[in-house]
């Protein structure tokens, strides 16, 4: 028994074909505006490409470029197929390719849903991408005069000033790393001799940040240095400070970024995804009430459309027996093939 059984007559037919139409031209839309967001998003990861050391983040952009490239053209052709249904002439030329492309079309609503599931579940992969990235980045700050690094501290100071941030998890990061470059340090002094050797590893390590944590809003002059030691500073305490530096990380800053960006798109292909979900099955029932037309010759008859010709069980069985057959069909192809290299 066939579901979800509806009857349509001739105007029924036509508004159901036009109505396609129109939705699959809103789809090629949607599908720009999916090419776009994902073409942004690549944009904006690749604009900090150097803190953020791990390929996986392209793959959400990536996944997006190509679906809103591949709904263009799917629904470009169901356009022209809708377009078509209105003339049974027209119509005829399709009637062998409509049924497997129906099938591509509920793979690629599959496509679409995969893609949108993971503008969501792959936002977790960001932290640790940021993370391992800034604190790479960071190290790197004063190698301005080393090829391939030498950009390292505009970036990071651009980053922190465009999105009021310091550091990877706050301000106290700069602390444990040396950001200044031996080149503008004086190795005859005292203190930066005791400095260097009071430490491990042989670092310049002081208790200041770069330029770009400062906050302007801070109703002082930003200090920059000696930032824990409150006698080198007239009134200061450095527990209350708050406005003095930019208090958040820029993992979470950037996190919060991006992680908005991934949602906002996610949601964007999960409405495409509806949108080519209704767009199958109004095909479907297209296609079904074109084919169950009693006198193709005359049509203004009535015709049925159907979702499943079957029952949902009864669909799924004939589904199983026929990937049994195939695997069954490929292991008597591979027998006989055996058999006849032993025969020569």
């Amino acid at each position: 028994m066939a579901l979800l059984k509806v009857k349509f007559d001739q105007k029924k037919r036509v508004k159901l074909a036009q109505g396609l139409w129109l939705m699959n031209w809103l789809s090629v839309l949607a599908g720009i505006i999916l090419f776009s967001l994902g073409l942004f998003l690549k944009i904006e990861l690749r604009k900090r490409s150097e803190v953020m050391n791990d390929a996986e983040s392209h793959v959400v952009p990536n996944s997006l470029i190509g679906v809103g490239a591949l709904s263009c053209v799917f629904n470009s052709l169901a356009g022209k197929i809708c377009y078509d249904a209105l003339d049974p002439a027209k119509f005829a030329k399709w009637r062998f390719w409509l049924k497997p492309y129906l099938a591509v079309c509920v793979l690629f609503n599959l496509v679409v849903f995969f893609v949108a599931l993971c503008c969501f579940l792959l936002q977790g992969s960001l932290e640790s991408t940021l993370a391992q990235g800034l604190r790479s980045g960071m190290k790197y700050y004063r190698d301005t005069d080393t090829p391939g690094r030498c950009f390292m501290k505009r970036t990071i100071d651009l980053l922190q000033i465009e999105f009021q941030c310091c550091g990877n998890n706050g301000f106290r990061d700069w602390f444990e790393i040396q950001w200044i470059s031996n080149r503008y340090l004086d190795f005859s002094s005292k203190e930066v001799k005791d400095r260097i050797k009071s430490n491990v590893d042989g670092r310049y390590l002081v208790d200041g940040v770069p330029f770009s944590c400062c906050n302007p809003s801070s109703p002082r002059p930003c200090i920059q240095y000696q930032l824990t030691n409150n006698s080198a500073h007239y009134s200061y305490d450095h527990q209350t400070e708050e406005l003095n530096l930019w208090q958040s990380g820029c993992r979470d800053a950037l996190l919060g970024y991006y992680g908005s960006l991934m949602s906002s798109m996610g949601t964007a292909a999960l409405l495409v995804w509806l949108f080519e979900v209704a767009i199958t099955v109004g095909l479907r029932y297209l296609h079904t009430a074109l084919e169950g037309l009693c006198n193709p010759e005359d049509p203004d008859c009535e015709s049925e459309g159907w979702l499943l010709e079957k029952s949902v069980p009864e669909t799924w069985k004939a589904f199983l027996e026929s990937l049994k057959n195939l695997g069954k069909g490929n292991q008597v192809e591979a027998t006989g093939a055996g058999q006849a290299a032993e025969a020569s």
